[in-house]
C-alpha cells in the first residue's frame, strides 16, 4: 500500500467508510435565459462596467470614429493592430487623419519583447463574441492576434459584434459548435487587469491592461442605442 491509499483509508475510515456521492444540480447551467438582443448588450455592459470597463457603441460606418475619439482622448502614441483580421485591414484603409501610429505584430515575441512591454500605448483585437450572464468576452487567439495584445498593453480595445453577444456561456458554446472544433486556446476576458493583496483591496492594471475599453459595432436602435 502506497502513501496515497494509506491516507485514502484513513479519511475513509474517520468518516466511516465510503461517503456518498452528493446530488449534482445542472439547472442553473440549463435555465433559460430568454433575453431579447436589446437585454444581453445592456446586460454585458452593465457587468462589464461594473468592474471598470468601459463600452461605447457604434455602428459599422461610424465605430472608427469612436476609435479615433477614444484614443484621442487618452493621448495614445501608437495602437497595435492584426494584419490579416479585417479590423486591422479597415483601421489601416482609413482616411481617418486622427489615428495614430499603427504598430504590427510581425515578429517573434523574441525580437521585439522590451518594445511591446515598454513602447507599445494600446492594442485593438477583434473577439468571437460576449457572455451577458458575466459580462466577459471571448477571443481566440491566432499568429495575427496573439494573447499578448490582449494581457501586455496598458489599453485594450475589444472590437465586439453586437450580434455575438450570448446569454450564457454555454449559449456561446453550443451556437458556435465549440463540440466540433474546442480552440486551442481561448480568453475568457471581464475587465481590465486586477489584483488583491491579503486584506482584498482590489488594484486595478497591476500586472495588464490597466483599461479594457470595448467597441460593440451594429448597436443601432434595435439594439436599445
Amino acid at each position: 500500500m502506497n502513501s496515497r491509499e494509506r491516507i485514502l483509508q484513513r479519511l475513509r475510515a474517520r468518516n466511516g467508510g465510503e461517503l456518498p456521492m452528493p446530488e449534482l444540480d445542472f439547472s442553473v447551467l440549463t435555465e433559460d435565459r430568454d433575453w431579447s438582443a436589446a437585454e444581453k448588450l445592456d446586460r454585458f455592459q452593465k457587468a462589464i462596467e461594473t468592474v471598470h470597463g468601459e463600452v461605447h457603441r457604434a455602428s459599422s460606418e461610424t465605430w472608427l470614429d469612436t476609435l479615433a475619439e477614444i484614443l484621442r482622448a487618452r493621448g495614445v502614441r501608437n495602437l497595435l493592430t492584426p494584419v490579416k483580421h479585417a479590423i486591422g485591414q479597415e483601421i489601416r484603409e482609413s482616411d481617418t487623419a486622427e489615428l495614430p501610429t499603427l504598430l504590427s505584430y510581425d515578429q517573434p515575441i523574441e525580437a521585439w519583447q522590451p518594445t511591446l512591454f515598454n513602447n507599445v500605448d494600446a492594442a485593438i483585437t477583434s473577439t468571437r463574441g460576449a457572455i451577458a450572464e458575466t459580462g466577459s468576452l471571448i477571443l481566440r487567439p491566432t499568429a495575427d492576434e496573439p494573447r499578448l495584445m490582449s494581457l501586455v498593453p496598458p489599453i485594450h480595445i475589444a472590437v465586439l459584434e453586437a450580434d455575438q453577444i450570448f446569454a450564457t456561456f454555454l449559449e456561446a458554446m453550443t451556437l458556435q459548435h465549440w463540440s466540433s472544433g474546442m480552440p486551442t486556446n481561448a480568453l475568457l476576458i471581464s475587465g481590465p487587469s486586477k489584483t488583491a493583496d491579503i486584506e482584498q483591496t482590489l488594484a486595478y492594471g497591476v500586472h495588464g491592461p490597466k483599461e479594457l475599453i470595448v467597441i460593440v459595432v451594429g448597436a443601432n436602435q434595435d439594439f436599445g442605442d
